[in-house]
Parts: structure tokens; C-alpha cells; sequence
């Protein structure tokens, strides 16, 4: 099993709870996005888990980059772009991750924290949670692109060039979250959300995941094609022949996973 320092990990069934934990404010260090990276790179391969919740231990969700740290970091050439190479590899790990997650905002995500949450399949927060790019403040860029995948123009240019911090319930409004909880429930809601998936066809929802993920930058046309070919490819799976028959039979599908 993995050595992890600044991440709590669960199996709850087949969901993974992944924690980010580094007091106080689950600041964006190395040891944070190499954590994160390996934890999610091992559920991927993980058969038991069919879903992820990730969320953060605390008050907030992630404060963004760690700056206090970042002296022992970036020491010398090539330590930047080593650095910069870094985190794209951690948010990535999160949107390549072949199992769904779901990201639980149990408070502010911001720069680095709304990347990481941006690179999510689906979003609820608590009352509490909300999504920021405060770089402006601090003489420094980044996490637009990301914001991007979530926010409509204006609102993307208002958050990067005013550091706006977009409160849960505009996200809902936005359609940024899928809902907003009470802090006490915003767990479980996540957890009843990933037991959802989790309760389908592994093989469906990887190939889902792996599509949507491939056809956000294609034409219409051959995003559809794309689709066809997955839905063809899946088609003679034992998995698909039993959703067909639990169907057609009226009872809960057995998934065997192949």
C-alpha cells in the first residue's frame, strides 16, 4: 500500500473517500500533489473501487498554492518548470483517473484548489464551499483554463481579474454544482451520488468517463462517431448482456466487471 503523508484514504464499498489533509488550510505543496497523483494513479488500477469522493479535511477544500513552501521547492534552474510540470500532472491524474469522482467542496477551493476541483466529474458543495482565483492578489496567474471548463466568460474574467470568490449557491445557480448541502450532509450526498455510479457496469462507466473525456475538443461529428465506436465496443461485453437481461427481467443487474 501506498505511504501517504497529506492524504486520507478510504474504501467505503466500492467507493474511495480521498482526503486531502494538510492543515490548516490543505495548501497545494509537492508532497499534497504527489500524494494525490499516486493515490489516484492506484485507484485507477484498483478493481475494488468503481467511484471516487474527494474533498478535504477541515474548513477548507484547498487554499491553493503552497507559498510558505514553495522556497523548498524551487531552489535552482529547472526547479520551476519541474514544479509547473508537476501540478498539470496532478490535475490530470484526476480527470484521467478511470474511476468517476466526485468532488465534495466542504469549503473554499482557490487557484490550484479550483484546478483540482475543476478536473472532477461531478461537483457538489456544502453551504460553505466556493470556488476563487485570488492570484491577482498575490502578483501571480493561473487555474483560468481550468475555471474555464466550468465558468461562462464574464464571470471567468471577473473571478481571474478581481479575484471574486463565487459563493455555493451562485455555483448551483451556475450550474458549476450539481447541489449544495449542509455541512453535516455534504459527505453522505456525495457518497449516495458515488454508490450511484458505482452500482453500474464498471466496464460502462470507465468507457463513459473515457469518452466524454475524448470528445470534449471534437466536432460534433466525430465526437458521435467516437461515441458509436465505444458503444459498439461495449456492446458484446458480458456486462452489457446483463444489464440488457436484468432489464428485461425486472431485477438489479450483477456486474462481473468484464
Amino acid at each position: 500500500m501506498l505511504t501517504l503523508s497529506q492524504i486520507k484514504y478510504e474504501v467505503i464499498g466500492h467507493v474511495a473517500v480521498v482526503s486531502l489533509n494538510y492543515p490548516p488550510v490543505n495548501a497545494f505543496s509537492k508532497t499534497l500533489s504527489d500524494d494525490l497523483t499516486a493515490i489516484l494513479d492506484f485507484i485507477s488500477e484498483t478493481d475494488e473501487v468503481r467511484a471516487v469522493v474527494l474533498t478535504g479535511e477541515g474548513k477548507i477544500f484547498c487554499a491553493g498554492a503552497d507559498l510558505k513552501g514553495r522556497a523548498n521547492v524551487i531552489k535552482g534552474p529547472g526547479d520551476m518548470p519541474a514544479h509547473m510540470r508537476r501540478s498539470r500532472e496532478c490535475f490530470h491524474a484526476i480527470r484521467e483517473c478511470a474511476k468517476p469522482v466526485v468532488v465534495a467542496l466542504n469549503g473554499p477551493a482557490l487557484g490550484a484548489g479550483l484546478a483540482i476541483a475543476a478536473s472532477g466529474d461531478i461537483l457538489i458543495a456544502s453551504e460553505k464551499g466556493s470556488l476563487g482565483l485570488p492570484e491577482i492578489d498575490v502578483g501571480l496567474l493561473g487555474g483560468g483554463s481550468h475555471a474555464a471548463r466550468l465558468f461562462p466568460h464574464s464571470m471567468l474574467r471577473q473571478m481571474m481579474l478581481t479575484g471574486y470568490r463565487v459563493p455555493a449557491s451562485e455555483l448551483y445557480r451556475l450550474g458549476v454544482v450539481t447541489q449544495v448541502t449542509t455541512p453535516e450532509q455534504l459527505i453522505p450526498a456525495a457518497l449516495e451520488l458515488a454508490n450511484n455510479i458505482a452500482s453500474k457496469s464498471p466496464l460502462s462507466v470507465k468507457l463513459a468517463k473515457q469518452t466524454l473525456n475524448a470528445i470534449e475538443d471534437m466536432s460534433l461529428r466525430d465526437g458521435y462517431r467516437y461515441e458509436q465506436d465505444m458503444t459498439a465496443a461495449i456492446a458484446n461485453t458480458a456486462d452489457a448482456k446483463e444489464a440488457q437481461k436484468a432489464f428485461l427481467e425486472k431485477r438489479p443487474a450483477v456486474f462481473v466487471g468484464r
